[in-house]
């Protein structure tokens, strides 16, 4: 039977504070990662999330804070975790500024430049600071990046968004094949509108309007974006490179 099996692998997760991203760090840990959880403004959190993740696994895990749109920060950030866990094989890019949707109209200049900061620039900070030591361990590893359903399927009022995520889809190809020399793999998830705590705390679980333009007739879960994201983070996914997977029920479906 096929298991995904990342014990032996170090992974780091940004935004690992986030409804996204404290999912994954539990999958993650549930399949044997050590992991470094990354956040920006929530320590708390994350500090509470790496408790039970080494009290129900055993696993090691950090937590360390940076600014994913510096460059500086995220270099401090590495020293940090070479330092205290050793050199990561497993990169997760899941941190994102939020801000108010409105039309590209009436959107301020500064809400797409946040998010092209923090998807774009995260990503090339991210790789610029941590590969070059994965490359000399000569081991290979792992980078999946967070992009969105957005990226393929616009929507009114997520212009900014939309513009970042589709930039993102350019640097994760160009890595892609600037990497494979060194079997490092790079793919992209591209959640729905998905599921998360809150939506489990809130009540609003159903969105029909939604639902009705979903092959399979419901929301995606948070659970089922972390267990895409282990896949390619394992071995099992070691001869896929430069893919962009939508996980979002079939609303979006890419075309060859």
């Amino acid at each position: 039977m096929l298991t995904i099996d990342l014990r032996g692998h170090l992974a780091v997760i940004t935004g690992a504070s986030g409804m996204l991203g404290r999912v994954m760090a539990r999958t993650f840990a549930d399949c044997g990662a050590d992991l470094v959880l990354h956040y920006f403004h929530g320590k708390d959190e994350a500090e509470t999330l790496a408790g039970e993740l080494r009290r129900k696994t055993g696993r090691r895990v950090m937590t360390v804070q940076a600014d994913v749109t510096s460059a500086e920060d995220i270099a401090r950030m590495k020293t940090e975790v070479v330092q205290r866990m050793g050199v990561p094989d497993i990169l997760v890019h899941n941190a994102v500024i939020q801000y108010e949707q409105k039309p590209v109209l009436e959107q301020p200049v500064i809400d797409f430049e946040g998010q092209y900061q923090s998807c774009v620039m995260q990503t090339v900070h991210m790789v610029q600071a941590f590969v070059p030591e994965i490359i000399a361990k000569g081991d290979g590893g792992r980078i999946v990046v967070i992009s969105s359903e957005l990226a393929s399927y616009p929507e009114e009022t997520w212009g900014a968004y939309t513009a970042a995520k589709r930039g993102l889809d350019g640097v994760v190809r160009v890595l892609a094949k600037e990497l494979g020399p060194h079997k490092i793999t790079v793919n992209q998830i591209a959640p729905g509108w998905t599921i998360t705590e809150n939506d489990r705390r809130d009540h609003t679980e159903s969105q029909p309007e939604y639902e009705k333009q979903v092959p399979l007739g419901r929301r995606g879960t948070d659970e089922e974006i972390a267990q895409m994201c282990a896949f390619f983070a394992s071995p099992l996914a070691s001869f896929t490179t430069g893919a962009y997977i939508p996980v979002s029920g079939g609303r979006v479906m890419p075309a060859i």
